[in-house]
């Protein structure tokens, strides 16, 4: 059984390097296009990159224990596993709260979704515009790594700027308008939202809510932020391994 993991915005696998250290299975970490890499003109919007992971996942050829963070979660959870024909074992994914209803963008969401704001905001924010914060610099505060966000910095071009107003854009005014109505049961697969209640953003209430409808266990990491993985990794692959043995043993 492959675990697949699927980073978020505006990171690249890196993301994982840590916790993947401490997971002995096999494992790989999948790079979304335009983040650090070419992205082709189709992938428009959310449904063109959940159709990209949904293509991936298939060529691996066997089911998989999918793991997603943040907008890879989004894609992987919210999409990928309810409305696609793909082999998924089990699924594992934060920011559950994202798809709730009463859920609203946070800030530089909404940024992004307008324009000429979002384009004027993620220019500010490359390493071509002195002076100003980087990426890297904007989200440190949620807890992304020196290391991470200096590998963001460096890959944060105007493909990746593009790549993140496609999917921010794409999903207005929120992802429960669309995604989110057409499916809101149990899921076809064993899940486990992940609950770090460190994150500035956190909405752990939102998150137990759509846990319970999606008939998915939880997990709260007292203390943990937004990059959970980075932070404590041996915590982050301790709450994985429990969740895959519970599945394993069902």
């Amino acid at each position: 059984m492959t675990v697949v993991f699927v980073h978020g915005v505006p990171e690249t696998p890196a993301v994982w390097n840590a916790l993947r250290k401490r997971i002995d299975r096999p494992a790989l970490a999948l790079r979304l296009p335009g983040f650090g890499s070419p992205r082709p003109a189709g992938l428009a919007d959310k449904e063109a990159y959940a159709a990209w992971l949904a293509d991936e996942l298939r060529a691996l050829g066997g089911p998989v224990d999918l793991v997603g963070h943040d907008w890879g979660a989004h894609l992987a959870m919210r999409r990928v596993v309810s409305a696609y024909d793909v082999p998924v074992r089990s699924w594992v994914s934060d920011v559950a709260h994202g798809w709730h209803p009463d859920y609203r963008w946070h800030e530089a969401a909404v940024l992004f979704q307008q324009s000429p704001q979002g384009e004027e905001l993620l220019a500010s924010l490359r390493a071509d515009s002195p002076g100003s914060p980087s990426f890297g610099d904007f989200l440190r505060p949620r807890g992304m790594s020196a290391e991470l966000a200096t590998e963001v910095d460096a890959v944060h071009d105007e493909v990746m700027s593009a790549a993140v107003l496609a999917l921010y854009r794409s999903a207005r005014p929120h992802l429960h308008a669309d995604w989110g109505r057409e499916f809101d049961g149990p899921a076809p697969a064993p899940g486990l939202v992940l609950v770090p209640t460190g994150d500035p953003m956190a909405q752990p209430a939102l998150d137990h809510e759509v846990a319970a409808r999606l008939g998915a266990r939880t997990e709260e990491l007292d203390g943990l932020t937004h990059y959970w993985m980075l932070q404590d990794p041996g915590r982050g692959a301790e709450a994985l391994e429990r969740f895959w043995a519970a599945c394993e043993a069902s």
